[in-house]
């Protein structure tokens, strides 16, 4: 199972180096996006499988893309976005969406309802990390002036 996790964030961290020339990102920050994209990833893998749900699973997984993304932005120099957008792509809830929607056009009402539920509470998890770790950078930053 371990090697499995591995092997799927290895493919996330591909991908989203794929996304990030879709997006024409910069080439010298697109190994960075791929670390931040597959180790987002890692933690989500690692969070369902120890039988957890898939909103808390976002949620960490978000938090360690955002803290990422803000690390390496600094270090960097570039902007937070550059990282944050292709990385949080392998968390996105396309699959629930689809089937919320498929299950709609079927006429299978409740089955739709579970899926667009758990659609929106792996989004609001993933806006409530992000909201999070940029608050708190914002409060280092301002703490930081201040001294």
């Amino acid at each position: 199972m371990v090697a499995e996790i591995l092997i799927r964030s290895l493919g996330a961290f591909f991908a989203v180096i794929s996304f990030g020339l879709l997006l024409e990102l910069p080439k010298k920050y697109l190994l960075h996006a791929g670390c931040v994209g597959g180790c987002g990833w890692l933690v989500y893998l690692v969070v369902e499988f120890c039988a957890f749900s898939e909103p808390l699973a976002a949620f960490l997984s978000s938090l360690v893309v955002a803290c990422m993304s803000h690390i390496f932005a600094r270090k960097l120099k570039a902007p937070v976005m550059v990282f944050l957008v292709a990385g949080i792509l392998p968390s996105v809830p396309g699959a629930s969406i689809y089937r919320s929607v498929y299950y709609m056009i079927r006429d299978l009402s409740s089955l739709s309802n579970h899926y667009l539920v758990q659609t929106l509470q792996i989004a609001g998890a993933i806006a409530m990390a992000v909201f999070f770790i940029d608050s708190l950078f914002r409060l280092g930053q301002d703490r930081g002036k201040r001294s």
